[in-house]
């Protein structure tokens, strides 16, 4: 075959591809730019951009209404909580109205206020009538029945107590003691060397009954008596001490701090004149104190070391009961107890009953001597009427 023939052959296949084309177009795409390229990323997703702007648009709408509607959960869930608050709050107010309405005038308190039955009082009290007098350290009078300070002159300051210290001594005698108890004398219990400390003359080795010790304690004031009764209820002398300490907490003295048992001076052993009310006033809640301190003296019965039996007289040491001193008309002082150092002055604690029959605790601390002592404490109680 010649080549023209050849030539001729191809020629109309040549003209049928032609004819497939677009006129102008040698890279077979159409006039609207799709060419089998175009078909290929049509077939493989791409898009015209017109396209996934549509679609972008669509998502983004999606997405807002998504996010409304969460949204409006999130406000609906809310509203139901603070209905829900509201509720509960409705429903403790109407609970809180309905138990006041029925408990509001019951007494719902049944302990007891650790004062109910004290005087209290802040600071002075004046007495009508009365002048106070400055030389004193302190000064008061206490109406035990109806629970007021008649007089206070400073009541609250610390000072020393001298022998009214053996009220607490007294007092936890009467509170742990057996007074029927046989008590020996030990001999750290007299050894004092103190020439101001006041004796009833106990010896070593000597036994008496508890009651004895303590009549001679109050009575008498006897140092030795509150030293034996201290090893005796506990169990030393210092221990005895910590008893004290922690009682006058208990009693709301709480101005006092003992050192020994008996009041001889010691710079850290002091008490206020409101605290020894608070002493006074336990014990006389006892009636056997009461019983003691009414008494002129009392007359003790000891055992020797040796057997030998012999028997002491102790004189009240107050001036009302040893009838060196006279009380105003219409006044009886039942008894009390006093107390003496170079510290801490003239001092005496009395339990009287006044004119009108009402029970009184006066107290007067610091006096040069034992007649102003005594002159003071009857201004104070005449003017008590």
């Amino acid at each position: 075959m010649s080549r023209n023939e050849r030539d001729f052959r191809q020629r109309p296949e040549e003209n049928r591809r032609k004819k497939r084309q677009e006129p102008g177009r040698r890279d077979g795409r159409s006039r609207r730019g799709q060419g089998p390229d175009a078909r290929i990323q049509k077939k493989r997703g791409e898009l015209p951009s017109g396209r996934k702007r549509k679609r972008r648009r669509k998502k983004a709408v999606k997405g807002l209404l998504l996010s409304a509607v969460l949204m409006a959960a999130l406000i609906v869930l809310g509203a139901a909580g603070f209905l829900h608050y509201l509720k509960a709050a409705d429903a403790k107010t109407m609970y809180a109205a309905l138990y006041e309405t029925k408990h509001y005038n019951q007494n719902l308190y049944q302990g007891e206020l650790f004062a109910p039955e004290l005087c209290v009082a802040a600071g002075d009290v004046a007495l009508n009538g009365l002048e106070g007098d400055p030389t004193l350290h302190a000064a008061g009078l206490f109406d035990v029945n109806q629970k007021q300070v008649l007089y206070a002159d400073r009541i609250h300051d610390q000072l020393y107590p001298a022998s009214t210290t053996k009220l607490m001594t007294a007092y936890l005698t009467l509170k742990h003691g057996n007074l029927e108890d046989m008590v020996t004398v030990s001999e750290t219990a007299v050894s004092f060397v103190d020439p101001e400390a006041s004796l009833c003359g106990l010896q070593v080795g000597d036994q008496l009954t508890l009651y004895d010790l303590l009549c001679g304690l109050i009575l008498h004031s006897g140092n030795d008596n509150a030293a034996v009764i201290a090893e005796y209820i506990g169990g030393s002398q210092e221990g005895f001490v910590d008893m004290m300490n922690q009682e006058a907490l208990r009693l709301g003295a709480t101005h006092t701090h003992f050192q020994n048992p008996h009041g001889l001076h010691e710079d850290e052993h002091y008490t206020t004149a409101y605290d020894l009310y608070l002493m006074f006033n336990a014990c006389i809640q006892d009636q056997r104190f009461i019983d003691i301190i009414s008494m002129t003296s009392y007359q003790a019965t000891l055992t020797g070391v040796d057997g030998s039996v012999r028997t002491d007289e102790w004189a009240a040491s107050n001036y009302y009961s040893a009838g060196l001193a006279q009380p105003p008309e219409g006044v009886h002082v039942i008894g009390g107890k006093t107390g003496t150092t170079d510290q801490a002055g003239s001092c005496v604690i009395l339990y009287n009953i006044g004119s009108s029959g009402q029970p009184l605790i006066s107290v007067v601390m610091g006096a040069n001597d034992k007649e102003l002592l005594y002159s003071d404490m009857s201004k104070i109680l005449a003017c008590s009427r």
